[in-house]
């Protein structure tokens, strides 16, 4: 995912952009505060806590997240094991903070997750445990989820485990420096054993025809003419390594779980022919046609996230990565349970200080790698989870949306009464012989009264209702009536 943040030292003062995304909590009713109680609750947990008589304080741990992350989910060890690799991946123990049925446990509930608001983070743990006590910070002891991995020459897995143990991180790592220590030649070796298994581990994705929308972080700037544009931070090479063992520690999670016939998979259908044909048209005039003669996941790592124009594409990608859910078992294993963007089963586990569901993963598979009765109360949770955590999905979506239209329509506050080249994405009525219309398109930014339809303009690369007779996969000519932040609507009229 994309956070959209503005720009430091832009302007001193609040401006119409900065005041239209910070109403977003208000407009979408987003958590506040935390609870006294909750507050309390959690405060005594970590008075009482008791690390685990485990201990793998010798393991050198370290943790590789942005410069500024506080709350750190995972810490990463990996060393030559005769041909292949160990890898050891340290979770934080949040069960250990959350009594079931207390007022935290109650409050993360309601929250699902952290939210990444345009103005700053919402927190799903409070303070004392997501930047505290139970965040993996450099130097201090933690209990810890550390699964632990054998893998042969390949990166392929030949065994894993599970189970909590007392660690302690030797170094927090940023992306950035990270990589400049790779690149340099100055790297130490757990980062250059990462960057050597993580390589292999996206050959095994590309094999199983896996894909990953990498989204970059946005940060929009003021132009000195008023406007403003998007300039857009790619991820770096350490950063898809990295992701690479949380990815292969939640497939790791759902095999155990089915293996166990008991747990919860994140679990996404394929894309539809009709995501497919109306993905290609917005290629087509964003300059980067796909062809389907490449899978979308090679296709996806091939753009390029500072052209404007791609990042757009990356952006229209997500219509492929539609219908994730989250499907809870207990008994009866579920028939379709892959994640097709994964290419392979999957489970939510590597940072359950930022989502709910990843907490009873983790203490459910501790429990079926080491032969033990899964938690009741874990068990009791499952039917309850997939509701709670698609509403949490569905609220922080909503918020990137309508963040995202904001952003669009302060792109084209300075091109009021321009004409732009479109192509229709989705028009009033069919192109004929292709099916591909639907009449009512994406919905973003416009009424939609009267004929209209929705269009795709390359520069800026904003997707938007246009008013007029349109037909699907068509080029057009169009005119900007008008582009309001406050309300995020945007008004294109066909001129011909």
């Amino acid at each position: 995912m994309s956070h959209h943040r503005l720009a430091p030292n832009v302007h001193d003062h609040r401006n119409a952009l900065e005041e239209a995304l910070g109403l977003l909590r208000t407009e979408l009713e987003l958590p506040g505060p935390y609870p006294a109680d909750a507050l309390a609750d959690a405060r005594a947990a970590v008075a009482a806590l008791r690390l685990p008589s485990y201990d793998l304080t010798a393991v050198e741990f370290v943790t590789i997240d942005p410069a500024s992350s506080t709350d750190l989910d995972q810490a990463v060890f990996i060393e030559p094991d005769g041909d292949g690799y160990r890898v050891m991946y340290a979770i934080a123990d949040v069960p250990a903070f959350v009594a079931p049925g207390g007022p935290l446990d109650a409050e993360t509930r309601r929250r699902g997750q952290t939210f990444y608001a345009p103005d700053g983070r919402i927190p799903l743990h409070p303070e004392v445990i997501s930047e505290g006590a139970g965040s993996l910070l450099p130097g201090q002891e933690c209990s810890a989820f550390v699964w632990d991995f054998t893998l042969d020459g390949g990166a392929s897995v030949l065994s894993v485990g599970v189970r909590r143990a007392r660690v302690r991180s030797r170094d927090k790592l940023s992306y950035k420096g990270a990589q400049a220590d790779l690149d340099a030649g100055t790297a130490s070796a757990v980062l250059q054993l990462l960057r050597e298994v993580g390589l292999k581990r996206v050959e095994l994705e590309r094999a199983r025809a896996g894909a990953s929308l990498n989204m970059p972080e946005q940060e929009i700037v003021q132009l000195p003419d008023g406007g403003y544009r998007i300039v857009a931070v790619p991820q770096l090479p350490v950063e898809d390594w990295n992701a690479q063992i949380s990815l292969m520690t939640g497939m790791a999670a759902a095999q155990l779980m089915l293996d166990g016939k008991v747990g919860i998979l994140r679990t996404m259908p394929a894309p539809d022919e009709r995501s497919l044909k109306h993905f290609r048209l917005q290629t087509e005039v964003l300059g980067r046609p796909w062809d389907g003669e490449v899978s979308y996941g090679e296709y996806l790592r091939s753009l390029d996230p500072t052209d404007p124009r791609q990042l757009a594409i990356m952006h229209s990608a997500g219509m492929l990565f539609r219908g994730a859910s989250y499907t809870a078992f207990d008994g009866t294993v579920p028939e379709d349970g892959v994640q097709s963007a994964i290419g392979a089963a999957y489970a939510h586990t590597t940072a359950p200080l930022r989502r709910l569901v990843d907490r009873f993963v983790l203490v459910i598979c501790e429990a079926l790698s080491n032969g033990g009765d899964v938690p009741g109360w874990a068990r009791d949770a499952l039917p309850l989870l997939p509701g709670i955590m698609a509403g949490s999905d569905q609220l922080a979506s909503r918020m990137e949306r309508l963040a995202l239209d904001t952003v669009e329509a302060a792109l084209l506050l300075n091109h009021i009464g321009q004409e732009f080249d479109a192509i229709v994405i989705s028009g009033s009525k069919p192109q004929t012989g292709n099916g591909n219309g639907s009449g009512n398109g994406n919905g973003r930014n416009g009424n939609g009264n009267g004929s209209s339809g929705v269009i795709q303009i390359a520069e800026p690369a904003v997707t938007a209702r246009c008013a007029g007779e349109l037909v699907s996969g068509t080029k057009v000519r169009v005119r900007l009536i008008s582009s309001d932040i406050t309300t995020r609507q945007i008004h294109f009229e066909l001129v011909s």
